[in-house]
């Protein structure tokens, strides 16, 4: 290298340490172009979620002309695999491979079945709308394709993240994790703007054809981000051959081990539960309580994304700062719930006020108190999980926030439609029957849930995070 270019490259390398987010978190043994390359999977996840949960969740209804309640059971497919992310990092753990690989191999795995669900949801999704020559079909043909999609795209986004995650952890020195997971979740939300903005931008005149693309375009990417990320991040351990050692047991075994060491496992995943389901109650009544109460366009009501989104992008980046210190991360995360009981305040009076920046400032305090939340409980994950368990760790850790945040925002929608119907034709509870009604009673059981979310996190604080022996 000339020594023009090398200057050039130390200038950049010194830029990139001092302004990009959680670029401190590179150690000698990760280095920070290694870990970047790493967080890669997350980005993939990001664009996953974002084309399942947003584009495609809009395309179906309006374009296509799929019923509501298909699509939704549709877009609630994936998270019949998040109870299995537990079994996915314990088999991490334990796996065999002749190449002498652990995580590498389900990450593979992860991927390829990621990628074979987008290859074939965009001609599933023309069959069951019918289009075409697929009209003359029985509509199970294509209900039954759509469905195959979305679950083979699912249950790669969840092994993926968590064996991926699992691989920071072996990756990473302690001191560094707070930091990395801080990385990880940045990319996730790069991941998932970026990819809406070029979906958005690529269907704004919709056709089928354009369809196709934009979801064959996301399995190619895929693959080449899941490649790029494994490609010399796990060393071989030859030891690890392709015969297993009698004496690694199995799931139900290593589960009791984990439950069982002292750590109140239970507790912490009870905590992650009860949070996660405070802050995510609400994720799909934000936008419908600004546009039917506040009176918001629906440009303003789109904006509350990137400020939910925002909020917790800077949650994310003081957890880093200040757990990379030696703060308690369980003190962390409970600092988060505390956060999130004047952010609900603020959503609530909003109303009564008309106040639009208030409604604002609540969303930004929610993402805020979410990141702070969600940092707080996967670094104690990370610090706490056995040497030989991390896989099984993160996979309860995943298994328990995702169902949690799956059945919580379910809830919420079901939550406001029944008690805004029972006030309207109840005679006695006629005199509170308002649009608000139903938000304001959903946000209310978030703020208990964060109530309990802290009275149950309180024996954890003081828990110094640490490594568990095997």
């Amino acid at each position: 290298m000339s020594t023009i270019g090398r200057k050039f490259m130390q200038v950049w390398t010194g830029f990139g340490t001092r302004y990009l987010p959680f670029a401190d978190a590179a150690t000698p043994e990760l280095p920070l172009s290694r870990l970047l390359r790493l967080s890669l999977f997350q980005i993939s996840v990001g664009m996953a979620v974002t084309l399942l949960v947003g584009t495609l969740n809009r395309v179906m209804i309006v374009e296509l002309g799929v019923p509501a309640t298909i699509v939704a059971v549709m877009v609630a497919l994936p998270l019949l695999f998040a109870p299995f992310r537990a079994l996915i990092g314990h088999k991490s753990d334990n796996h065999y491979s002749a190449l002498g690989w652990r995580r590498v191999p389900y990450i593979w795995k992860g991927t390829l079945l990621q990628f074979g669900g987008f290859a074939m949801m965009p001609f599933a999704l023309l069959v069951l709308s019918g289009g075409g020559n697929s009209g003359s079909l029985p509509p199970w043909v294509g209900q039954a394709g759509a469905a195959i999609a979305f679950l083979l795209v699912g249950a790669g986004m969840h092994t993926v993240q968590t064996v991926g995650l699992a691989l920071a952890t072996d990756l990473a020195v302690p001191e560094a994790r707070p930091k990395v997971v801080g990385l990880m979740y940045v990319m996730l939300l790069v991941g998932t703007i970026v990819s809406a903005f070029i979906f958005g931008w690529v269907l704004a005149d919709f056709t089928p054809a354009k369809l196709i693309q934009v979801i064959q375009g996301a399995a190619l990417t895929t693959m080449l981000l899941n490649v790029v990320a494994l490609w010399k991040q796990e060393s071989r351990n030859p030891r690890r051959g392709a015969t297993p050692v009698e004496s690694d047991p199995g799931f139900m075994d290593s589960w009791r081990h984990f439950v069982d060491n002292g750590d109140q496992v239970v507790r912490r995943l009870l905590t992650i539960g009860l949070g996660t389901a405070a802050f995510t109650m609400e994720d799909v009544l934000l936008e419908p309580y600004g546009g039917q109460i506040l009176g918001l366009t629906v440009g303003d009501t789109t904006k509350l994304t990137a400020t939910l989104a925002l909020g917790g992008l800077f949650g994310f980046g003081l957890a880093s700062k200040v757990l990379s210190r030696g703060m308690d991360p369980f003190r962390m995360a409970c600092i988060g719930a505390l956060v999130g009981i004047p952010a609900f305040f603020f959503v609530i009076i909003a109303a009564p006020m008309n106040s639009p920046f208030v409604f604002a400032t609540g969303v930004a305090l929610i993402g805020f108190g979410g990141g702070l939340f969600g940092h707080g409980t996967l670094t104690a994950t990370m610090n706490l999980a056995p040497s030989n368990q991390a896989g099984l760790a993160l996979g309860a850790w995943g298994a328990v926030q995702a169902t949690a945040a799956g059945l919580a925002m379910a809830a919420g929608g079901i939550l406001r439609d029944v008690v805004q119907a029972l006030v309207t034709s109840h005679p006695w509870t006629h005199w509170i029957s308002i649009p608000a009604t139903g938000y304001v009673f959903v946000y209310i059981i978030e703020l208990a849930l964060l109530l309990g979310t802290v009275a149950a996190m309180l024996p954890l604080i003081g828990r110094s995070p640490r490594r568990v022996p095997a």
